[in-house]
């Protein structure tokens, strides 16, 4: 079912993934300025309706979770049949409109709404991630999404501190405006400096239906463990999130400043995670992804089990630094493992489907974080999480095939 893949590999590969780099970086910049402030954004418009702004304040974050996992499989099947170049406008032209009108909304149920459809047409980095990709050599394929996510890291640590300046000056609506304005940006970079040359599909051929191009993808030897794999490192990792300001507040002797020192620690992660992710991604392409993957989740499980035993605040900072630096080595492992095991043509579908299992970690683990805190306590809770990842490891190690079959 593959599609002609699309792109002269040996002269433009390159030139392709430093302007996808540009295009990442400054849509993660935009995303990550508004996502800090946006339960402040829901209690300043207030509620109209009978739901109260502590409800509706999730309802953004998981209405665009929803949304997205639902969307981001038929975009990549879409991506597969007429080209990866268009996926990413969509993504980043559609985002900046949606986005832009969140600075106009009056209230938080419009916000909700907004939210919602951002979902639907985004995901700006599984349509780069794709288009990447079916360009390069698959055995490069490490090396590319190590880059991609250092640009992805680097833009998510300094949005927060741009978003924070501009809503402090000008106010949380132009922080919207803002967003929309990079990645009408990127959007621009990827339609100019990226010319991608698809053949799609014949008439004449015969053209698999949604479901099953995906029994199809699924069937592949390490396709499915893979995608298993990825909803579990992402389960723990966002199960950490809501609960780490509670763990910071309880080991701060002052307080007052419990919200710097929550964005330093978990920015410092941010800028670990990038240069992790620099080098796990050329290293794994020497020694297997499978390998790096497993050596990251046990170190991993070894980090977050140092989280519950800390009794100094000073030792957060220490601690997400280095788990940064271990995220930067399992998120392109998996990426780069979902491109080795399935075959050229299927990108799409195949970053589709990750960014749609992203998704649904994201709608599952704050409710199970939040869970495990209220009947362990927040301290214990690190413990669990330490468990996932030590059983994500042993599962990398023993279940991931070591060597991708013919993928052409």
């Amino acid at each position: 079912m593959a599609q002609a893949a699309c792109i002269n590999r040996p002269t433009t590969w390159k030139r392709i993934l430093y302007i996808a780099f540009l295009a990442q970086f400054m849509s993660s910049v935009g995303f990550s300025s508004t996502f800090p402030f946006m339960p402040l954004y829901v209690k300043q418009l207030g509620s109209v309706t009978f739901l109260g702004t502590d409800f509706l304040a999730g309802a953004v974050y998981s209405a665009q979770a929803f949304t997205m996992m639902l969307a981001s499989p038929i975009w990549g099947n879409l991506a597969d049949r007429y080209g990866r170049k268009i996926m990413v406008e969509r993504a980043m032209f559609g985002g900046a409109l949606v986005i832009s009108l969140m600075g106009f909304v009056s209230n938080a149920e419009e916000l909700v709404v907004l939210k919602a459809v951002q979902g639907a047409i985004t995901g700006v980095f599984s349509a780069i991630a794709a288009l990447v990709i079916s360009a390069a050599p698959r055995e490069r394929s490490g090396y590319v999404m190590g880059i991609l996510q250092v640009a992805m890291g680097s833009g998510i640590s300094l949005g927060p501190l741009l978003g924070g300046i501009v809503a402090d000056t000008w106010g949380y609506p132009m922080t919207f405006w803002v967003t929309g304005f990079c990645l009408m940006l990127a959007g621009i970079v990827v339609a100019v400096g990226i010319n991608e040359e698809f053949s799609p599909q014949s008439k004449n051929e015969s053209t698999p239906g949604l479901f099953t191009s995906w029994k199809e993808l699924l069937r592949r030897e390490g396709v499915m463990i893979t995608y298993i794999m990825s909803f579990i490192c992402r389960l723990g990792r966002m199960m950490m999130i809501p609960l780490f300001p509670f763990l910071a507040q309880s080991l701060l002797v002052d307080t007052s400043r419990l919200n710097t020192f929550t964005g330093l620690a978990l920015g410092s992660s941010a800028v670990c995670m990038s240069l992790g992710a620099a080098y796990a991604g050329r290293l794994g392409d020497r020694i297997g992804h499978r390998i790096v993957l497993a050596f990251c989740l046990f170190l991993g499980c070894i980090i977050y089990m140092l989280h519950g035993l800390a009794y100094e605040s000073w030792h957060l900072v220490i601690l997400q630094a280095s788990l940064g630096l271990t995220l930067g080595g399992i998120n392109p492992s998996v990426s780069a493992l979902l491109a080795q095991y399935s075959i050229i043509g299927q990108e799409g579908m195949v970053y589709g489907l990750d960014n749609s299992v992203f998704s649904a970690a994201f709608l599952v683990a704050p409710i199970m974080g939040v869970g495990t805190a209220a009947w362990f306590g927040v301290q214990p809770s690190f413990f669990v999480i330490s468990a996932i990842c030590l059983a994500s490891g042993f599962c990398a190690y023993f279940m991931l095939p070591d060597n991708a079959k013919d993928r052409s």
